[in-house]
């Protein structure tokens, strides 16, 4: 019994090693759809949403999302990048954008990755797991997060390994 379980083991630690392999490199984003439950559907960073996630073999992640020709008015940024902006920059330079990093763990038998968020642009996500549905097509990836009710999901194609 317990060589069974021993065999279990080391062919499920393969599995996910081979699965963590397939996430390695960089993906740039190709779209990011939210589908509610009552139907409607929106596009959270744009029909043509700009990104890029990268997963290497040590483990790390990290991901930005925009949404382009966000609104500029202060054209510098200093202001807040020494922490002096005014709440209208703040909301500006926060709208349409996300930024984390941390480090990932992939289950195959659920078909999930999990971010664990070491930094991010949003606060109360340092240190909480974002968990991810994935699936790989050809060069592309997609991950589907179940959010407030609706399912949000990102294609990535993959741009280097």
């Amino acid at each position: 019994m317990k060589r069974r379980s021993l065999v279990g083991a080391l062919a499920a630690a393969a599995t996910a090693a081979e699965t963590n392999k397939q996430f390695h490199g960089v993906w740039r984003l190709i779209s990011c759809t939210r589908r509610w439950p009552d139907g409607r559907v929106d596009f959270p960073y744009g029909e043509t949403p700009i990104g890029r996630i990268t997963y290497d073999k040590a483990g790390r992640m990290s991901a930005q999302l925009m949404t382009p020709g966000r609104k500029t008015t202060v054209p510098s940024g200093m202001n807040l990048a020494f922490g002096k902006a005014s709440n209208d920059e703040i909301r500006e330079a926060v709208a349409g954008y996300a930024a984390y990093f941390g480090t990932f763990d992939v289950d195959p038998a659920s078909k999930t990755v999990i971010h664990h968020v070491q930094a991010a642009l949003v606060p109360s996500w340092v240190g909480t797991d974002l968990r991810r549905s994935y699936r790989f097509s050809a060069n592309r990836l997609s991950l589907t997060a179940s959010l407030a009710g609706a399912n949000t999901e990102l294609i990535w194609e993959r741009e280097a390994q």
